[in-house]
């Protein structure tokens, strides 16, 4: 029997070994930091997930590019504040340019770095801040240099994201840890979302990229906030092998643990994005079962908590089931009306295609709590999925009401 996977909540991105990172100040932003780098002491096999966006920003396309060199990476810059998005051929020639300052700073290979932009789209970056703010980068493998990084990379993010999980393979302790930002602009295929994750374990590249693909289809692409999705998201792991385990492939006896381990990780990131969405006050999970595919199960989950009149209901705290049914009535997912349940908590709501006796008093104190959970089942098959989502609040409202004034 495989080893527990052991999550750690203070993880971070510098507990695999042979990882640090910092942030700092460079002036993008009026007095936060808004720079900041992860280094790996090797290179590092690497693999990533996009923004399906046609409007892919400026270090997305220069990361790529990284990437198609050899799929190693050592450094990763992020710069927040300025998302170097829609900024045409200058653009591109700021991302190259923060490469390449990455890499001398660390002297290390151009093609070993990657580069990522998050805030306002469509204003220039001012690179020469980020030129300078470069200089002043000292990562470290101590909480400090991973509590920097993770301020680094914030916009209305009210909080830093991080998570954890320590597991053994051949033996050997390996951490898997991550970081993440995202508040609003939220509904992946990737989203205002970016994940940095780290681990010491042995891999290769195109092993650790269906490991990445598929994990994130369960977590990161089952999370929304407000049905928008951005240009410049991106979810980025680095593998550099150092925990000393033999490879990992699809063949190893371990495989699926270690998937499991990412797996966790990129959860509790994503469930952390999820509840801070801009304004949020609640955190709501769907889990969906009786779906007649996981394909059809996950769009069913992400209906229902990605609902505008669902997110007000739980809100107001107002236990309206009709909000859930009119989500899921216009969903393409099978399901058999007469034998529909929908739940809130433990209260059945709707059953046999007609209301339950539950009695409203208990239900709306249930929507008192800060994470609520809906659970349907669809009658149509044996698939199960689950989304997460936030309420949706005054807040949300004023917060992009005033984004960049």
């Amino acid at each position: 029997m495989e080893a527990a996977v052991l999550i750690e909540k203070h993880g971070t991105v510098v507990s695999p070994k042979g990882f640090k990172a910092d942030g700092v100040h460079c002036g993008l932003r009026y007095s936060k930091k808004d720079l900041g780098v992860i280094l790996s002491e090797v290179p590092a096999s690497a693999a990533a997930v996009y923004t399906q966006s046609h409007f892919q920003a400026a270090p997305l396309k220069v990361t790529q590019e990284s990437m198609a060199a050899g799929r190693k990476i050592q450094a990763i810059a992020v710069n927040s504040g300025n998302a170097n998005a829609c900024t045409g051929d200058q653009g591109i020639e700021h991302a190259y340019k923060m490469r390449r300052a990455c890499a001398e700073q660390f002297g290390i290979r151009e093609e070993l770095t990657a580069v990522a932009s998050t805030g306002v789209i469509g204003e220039r970056l001012a690179i020469e801040k980020v030129l300078r703010g470069m200089t002043l980068l000292h990562p470290s493998s101590c909480e400090d240099g991973s509590e920097s990084f993770e301020r680094s990379i914030l916009t209305t993010d009210t909080g830093v994201k991080h998570a954890g999980a320590r597991l053994s393979i051949d033996g050997k302790e390996v951490w898997i840890g991550g970081a993440a930002k995202g508040s609003g602009m939220i509904h992946p295929n990737m989203a205002t979302m970016l994940g940095f994750i780290t681990t010491d374990a042995a891999i290769e590249a195109e092993h650790l990229q269906e490991a990445l693909s598929e994990v994130t289809d369960v977590t990161f692409n089952q999370i929304t906030v407000d049905g928008e999705t951005s240009t410049n998201d991106m979810v980025m792991v680095l593998a550099n092998g150092l925990a000393g385990n033999a490879p990992l492939t699809p063949e190893h006896k371990e495989w699926n643990h270690f998937k499991d381990g990412l797996k966790e990780v990129c959860k509790e990131l994503a469930k952390q994005i999820a509840k801070d969405g801009e304004g949020a006050t609640k955190l709501i999970e769907v889990q969906v079962t009786g779906g007649a595919s996981v394909q059809e199960a996950r769009e069913a989950a992400k209906k229902v908590v990605g609902s505008s009149l669902v997110k007000t209901a739980v809100f107001g705290e107002d236990a309206n089931w009709g909000r859930i049914i009119g989500a899921l009535g216009h969903s393409r997912s099978a399901m058999n009306p007469g034998q529909t349940e929908v739940w809130l908590g433990e209260h059945c709501l709707f059953r046999e295609g007609e209301p339950q006796h539950y009695k409203e008093e208990e239900a709306a104190g249930y929507l008192k709590n800060q994470t609520i959970v809906i659970r349907v089942n669809l009658a149509a098959g044996d698939a199960e999925a689950t989304a997460w989502g936030c309420d949706l609040t005054y807040d949300y409202v004023k917060i992009n009401a005033s984004y960049r004034t």
